[in-house]
């Protein structure tokens, strides 16, 4: 058993996972250097750390562009890296697409592209449709954000509003050999999700957009609704022979990250139960579920028996309805110590494995049995906080924020729960 504090060994977990999805992976997957010219491409949270590794194995000229989120670049030789906000895009953002659009115009079936795709690329690689302003897509994308809307369906509405997104940048490519290489943080690891698919065939439609839009009430900007109900130009879909030069594979995924934290913990002398890494809902009612795992285990050491482990991934939602600060994984945290009430040996950790959990400049937070208490003793009420949605100044207090920085690497969020 290990001589660690379960402070100590949940934040050893989480960086054993996170290590285990860097970058560098993409080595095991590079394509042989084309006849013509090689230009690299990419948005996303890892794209410029994706380009650094790229750039110093490529054995050949190679020249292009990527876009990442502020305080993510790394120095690069040969690869442009670009910067713009996330998760509302900017006109930084737009600038960055076009630049990408660019760099792939004029290309022959004689040169390579290779695409980085990571989590956050679809606000990163944002080019509004024709009639649609930036402020109409950032108006959209905060609705989208605060509606509790599942990933997929608001890459629906913004692929259909988008003149890059869903296959369109795959088209630019055309005719050169195109090659991406993805990073994924969606559930599922669908190629038509990570970063909204600008390299793949999209199955979603213009329908679809519109039905997202009604099932949440959402109120788009005229511009944009009338793009939906026009349906002027569909993206891409499956079996599409415009598309027969593109090649996607995936070099990291949630399921890599969990596998090694699993084994990390074994080695550490913790029985794991593995929930997997499709865990999706409300993160409220999601930490409820794993509050009532944590007792079961507790009382019966069933279904595994204690010192445990529960592990988990996904993307989880928040529907905001206050006006609090924190992200998703804050406000799992929170609702678990409401469900857990102190129970005795439990501690918890939740991030996003990209390092940054909302808006926020933490990676998420940890509890531990006393979290309650110490809250108290401080004059905060944890029903309260969760009303509010205020998972960040609830943490922060209690000096209990997990702070990483950007880890240049994004699977999505990782939730550990020890049974001491």
């Amino acid at each position: 058993m290990s001589r660690l504090s379960p402070q100590q060994v949940l934040r050893r977990l989480f960086d054993v996972a996170v290590a285990s999805v860097k970058p560098e992976r993409l080595l095991d997957h590079l394509p042989p250097p084309p006849a013509g010219r090689t230009v690299v491409i990419g948005a996303g949270k890892a794209a410029a750390a994706m380009a650094r590794v790229l750039e110093q194995a490529w054995p050949g000229p190679l020249s292009g562009v990527v876009v990442t989120r502020y305080g993510h670049a790394v120095p690069t030789s040969r690869i442009t890296v670009l910067e713009a906000s996330h998760p509302v895009p900017d006109a930084a953002a737009c600038i960055a697409a076009q630049r990408v659009l660019d760099a792939v115009r004029g290309l022959t079936a004689d040169d390579l592209v290779i695409c980085l795709l990571s989590g956050g690329g679809s606000a990163l690689l944002s080019l509004p449709a024709e009639g649609i302003s930036l402020e109409d897509k950032q108006q959209v994308n905060r609705q989208l954000l605060a509606c509790g809307a599942g990933i997929d369906e608001i890459n629906a509405v913004r692929k259909h509003l988008s003149a890059i997104k869903g296959g369109r940048l795959a088209l630019a490519c055309a005719p050169a050999r195109l090659v991406t290489l993805a990073i994924s943080d969606v559930v599922g690891d669908d190629p038509a999700v990570i970063a909204s698919g600008p390299t793949v065939a999209d199955p979603s439609t213009y329908a679809d957009a519109r039905a997202v839009v009604a099932k949440y009430g959402l109120s788009l900007p005229p511009a944009a609704q009338a793009l939906l109900d026009a349906e002027p130009d569909e993206t891409p879909k499956p079996g599409d022979t415009r598309l027969a030069h593109a090649e996607y594979q995936l070099i990291a995924a949630p399921q890599i990250a969990l596998r090694a934290a699993e084994a990390e913990a074994r080695r550490l002398g913790y029985d794991v139960l593995l929930l997997g890494d499709s865990i999706e809902g409300e993160a409220r009612e999601v930490a409820k579920v794993h509050a009532g795992i944590a007792r079961q285990i507790a009382a019966h050491d069933l279904p595994v028996a204690r010192p445990a482990l529960i592990l988990s991934g996904g993307e989880t939602t928040v529907t905001l309805k206050g006006q609090g600060r924190g992200g998703r994984n804050g406000e799992f945290l929170l609702a678990l110590a409401v469900a857990l009430n102190g129970l005795p040996g439990a501690y918890a950790l939740a991030a996003d494995t990209d390092g940054i959990d909302g808006s926020e400049d933490n990676a998420g937070a940890l509890i531990a049995p006393d979290t309650l208490a110490r809250s108290l003793a401080l004059g905060l009420k944890a029903e309260d906080c969760l009303a509010d949605h205020e998972s960040y100044g609830f943490f922060s207090a209690l000096g209990d924020l997990l702070l990483t920085g950007p880890t240049h690497t994004n699977v999505n969020d990782f939730r550990a729960i020890l049974l001491c």
